[in-house]
């Protein structure tokens, strides 16, 4: 296995790719390829015409999420939110519309084409109550108890250190504040062939905790009402058209059956703030 860092840099340079491509106008990113939003079965379909209306092209677009945070963490007016990957920033933008002018949203975001796409995509659609941080969601550039509610789509999942990622949301949460991410979850045990298949930590997939594994890792950093809820269970036909033209990734896609799910994570930080 590659260390932390060369996994980091893989992914990095993977959403830089997908911002570039989206600020060329040369079609719609996403996280396992490139692919229309109506066919691919991770990011395809999240966000209803309502919720798209009055964003920039270029933010949905750049969406390579695998669920729709915004929608499930029932933001209320006045609260701060922050995006941990926030990518080209549709769930900041979305975000930012739910807690209203008194709330706040912050994006996180460690490459910088997905910041100059992400603060454009602000621009244009003309947000204030936002703003795009740069570093990394193992290192979260901002105080203790400083945020009501953490979202992320599709990113924590990426991280080679995601016990870190959570002890780090955990610390940023003020007392009762709420994680509320979208994410891929294994539903059973990881098929070794994909294990080993290293690209695919900017893919979704094989980055992904055990539905076990995430629950502990979220207890250990203290978190309390954990729930796991799926929201879409991916078949080996979905495998195949996010692993599209190799052979043995058909393989790996037949041993992927059901094995990997898009959930949606709940957890919450005590109100009282343990230390």
């Amino acid at each position: 296995m590659e260390d932390q860092n060369s996994i980091k840099e893989r992914v990095r340079k993977q959403y830089a790719r997908e911002a570039e491509r989206v600020l060329q106008n040369s079609g719609k990113a996403s996280c396992c390829g490139t692919a229309s939003s109506s066919v691919d079965p991770i990011t395809g379909n999240l966000y209803g015409e309502d919720e798209k209306a009055g964003l920039p092209q270029d933010a949905v677009a750049a969406s390579l999420g695998c669920g729709n945070p915004t929608a499930l963490a029932e933001l209320k007016p006045g609260e701060t939110v922050l995006d941990l990957g926030s990518g080209g920033g549709i769930d900041v933008l979305l975000s930012a519309r739910r807690v209203g002018p008194a709330g706040k949203a912050y994006g996180l975001d460690m490459t910088d084409e997905m910041l100059t796409l992400a603060r454009e995509n602000q621009r244009k659609a003309g947000v204030e109550n936002v703003e795009f941080l740069k570093g990394e969601i193992e290192n979260i550039p901002l105080p203790d108890n400083s945020v009501d509610v953490i979202i992320s789509n599709c990113v924590i999942n990426l991280s080679a250190d995601k016990g870190r990622v959570m002890r780090e949301a955990f610390r940023v949460l003020k007392p009762g504040g709420r994680f509320a991410v979208s994410d891929v979850v294994v539903r059973g045990e990881m098929p070794p062939e994909i294990q080993r298949r290293l690209e695919l930590w900017a893919g979704c997939i094989a980055g992904a905790l055990a539905e076990s594994d995430y629950r502990s890792k979220l207890s250990a950093a203290g978190f309390e009402s954990i729930e796991i809820e799926p929201t879409r269970v991916y078949t080996a036909a979905d495998a195949e058209t996010i692993l599209a033209g190799d052979d043995d990734l058909k393989k790996i896609a037949m041993a992927a059956d059901g094995k990997f799910m898009s959930a949606f994570v709940r957890a919450r930080k005590p109100n009282v703030n343990h230390r």
